[in-house]
């Protein structure tokens, strides 16, 4: 336990604890050298805060990344994290925040030299796209990379930050007609191309790219996947997706938020002049910032990714029905019980769940993800696919008990708002993967982790700290996910954490784990997922878990705009 407490003050603190360095790594990238951090206890190379674009202040506020446009002599420091950008929600709080934040950093094995090859994973971190770091203490990558390299499957980490909320997905006829759309997805997009020109230098093979993130992460990674109509850019050989997929929750295109930037322009008293976006990149960061920041530890404007005819060219269920995207293997899956996560609360009747699905009559902070109305006609046909109190309920330890906190009707709500969040998306996912012939693996994780009431179950993130191997439980400020739970909970995160870095290394989750069960890819006529758990042992299943709703999820995509 020492030895990971020390490690973590060289990883994740910028005043290192000497006891841990030892001689200081330099790489020469395409701009100059780098000087980073060598941690003894892991017996890695940490390279932090290296800017992989122009930050984007003043005159770049609000306009697409751009590359990187000067060279130097001697050497610039990476030793220490750069501030996080700027984000609203309990995952930005702890670090410091600014607009200037466009940095990636770089965890190897100090045995790794400029020839050595290694695969890469690029992690983006999720967030809702409104909140998160790469410098997240939760997704400390030298637990993965150290048990990736005694396992015989090395690579090289990488995480990213990119501009979050209105900072960097404001969206308005004004940033459509200028280009400016998607800014933090294309953010993502100029990063993977600085990896692309410079991490031979630390290692690490270009050809061999796995993009790999959660939630908003996962949803990145899908959009990265069909991004210019599935164009293959060669930036990527691989995909990982926790909790979300190409196909996105909720509808948006630039119209969507037309109303929240006039709103945004006339705080700042932007609205009567010639240019509105170039005023508002003139506007003071704090001023801007007051505007943005709202309540209920939430961004008081709801950015996120739009289609755009461009980055994202049409909504994600036409794309990956017309198969219009990138042809790579993917690692890819979901959490039971999601939805406690992102259904609403207070609804106590099937009345006021139709008003719900049909109109939003709901208080904003009640609503959870699904945040538009359906035609009566397909609200109806959930009321009948997901009944009161059904036999497959979340969470299911709680069989028939309501739980009239959260409302009466809840186990019936987060049962839905679960499989149209996330596993609805994910399984037409790995089901197109299987028709284009392209390998997916695809899970199910089944443990509640102890960071998290009993009452929500497995919840959404609740696989991250199994990848990470963050047995301490760095980083989660609100409880341990590992206190107090049997061996089987570690044995379990040992595996998954194999599994994932077999799968960067070989695109292979089997190749590098020792278990009793083989992950079989993801098939058109039988298809299969793999149930990771801890309460008894991990197996694959049928993947038709709650099949006649998510069916219907899928078939009626066009009608949810996604």
């Amino acid at each position: 336990m020492l030895a990971i407490a020390i490690g973590f003050l060289a990883v994740w603190a910028t005043a290192l604890a000497a006891p841990t360095l030892g001689s200081a790594p330099t790489v020469q990238v395409r701009n100059g050298t780098y000087t980073g951090i060598h941690d003894t206890n892991y017996n890695q190379d940490y390279f932090l805060g290296i800017p992989y674009a122009q930050q984007p202040i003043g005159n770049l506020r609000f306009t697409v990344p751009q590359s990187l446009n000067e060279s130097w002599d001697g050497s610039r420091d990476a030793k220490a994290y750069s501030d996080i950008c700027v984000g609203y929600g309990t995952d930005s709080i702890w670090y410091p925040q600014s607009e200037a934040c466009l940095t990636l950093n770089v965890i190897r094995s100090a045995s790794a030299t400029k020839g050595s090859k290694l695969p890469v994973g690029v992690w983006i971190h999720g967030g809702g796209f409104f909140e998160g770091s790469g410098r997240d203490e939760r997704y400390n990558m030298s637990r993965i990379v150290e048990n990736a390299s005694k396992i015989g499957k090395p690579f090289i980490a990488v995480s990213i930050n990119y501009r979050l909320s209105a900072w960097g997905f404001i969206s308005s006829s004004e940033l459509a007609g200028s280009g400016n759309t998607n800014l933090g997805l294309r953010d993502q997009r100029l990063a993977l191309q600085w990896i692309q020109e410079n991490i031979e230098a630390f290692g690490g093979d270009p050809t061999k790219v796995t993009i790999w993130g959660e939630s908003a992460g996962a949803m990145s990674v899908g959009y990265h996947l069909t991004a210019y109509g599935g164009r293959d850019d060669r930036l990527f050989r691989a995909g990982i997706l926790e909790s979300g997929a190409p196909i996105a929750a909720g509808p948006s295109n630039y119209t969507t938020y037309q109303s929240s930037y006039d709103e945004i322009v006339a705080a700042v008293n932007c609205t009567n002049t010639v240019d509105t976006l170039q005023c508002l990149r003139e506007v003071p960061f704090a001023r801007l910032n007051s505007v943005f920041n709202g309540t209920y530890g939430s961004p008081k404007y709801n950015f996120g990714p739009v289609v755009d005819g461009d980055f994202i060219r049409d909504w994600g269920s036409i794309q990956l029905d017309k198969h219009e995207f990138v042809k790579v293997p993917v690692l890819a899956g979901s959490n039971t019980d999601e939805g406690t996560a992102f259904g609403p609360t207070g609804i106590n009747t099937t009345e006021e769940w139709y008003d719900y699905l049909t109109g939003m009559a709901l208080p904003r902070k009640n609503r959870g993800a699904f945040n538009f109305a359906t035609p009566p006609t397909v609200a109806n046909q959930i009321l009948k696919l997901y009944p009161d109190i059904p036999s497959e309920g979340i969470p299911a330890f709680l069989g028939d008990t309501r739980v009239p906190s959260q409302g009466y009707q809840w186990r019936r709500t987060s049962a839905f708002a679960g499989d149209f969040t996330m596993h609805a998306n994910r399984r037409r996912q790995c089901e197109v993967w299987a028709e284009t012939s392209t390998p997916a693996y695809c899970y199910r994780f089944n443990v509640h982790a102890a960071d998290v009431p009993l009452l929500y179950g497995v919840t959404h993130f609740e696989e991250v700290s199994f990848v990470f191997n963050n047995i301490a439980g760095l980083g989660y400020h609100y409880g341990k996910p590992f206190a107090g739970v049997p061996q089987s909970y570690i044995n379990l995160s040992s595996m998954m954490t194999s599994m994932w870095a077999s799968f960067i290394h070989d695109l292979d989750p089997n190749s590098g784990v020792n278990k009793s069960v083989h992950w079989a890819a993801y098939q058109r006529d039988s298809p299969m997922d793999l149930v990771l758990d801890a309460n008894t042992t991990s197996h694959m299943e049928a993947d038709t878990w709650r099949k006649e709703g998510i069916d219907y999820i899928n078939s009626v995509a066009k009608a949810f705009w996604r």
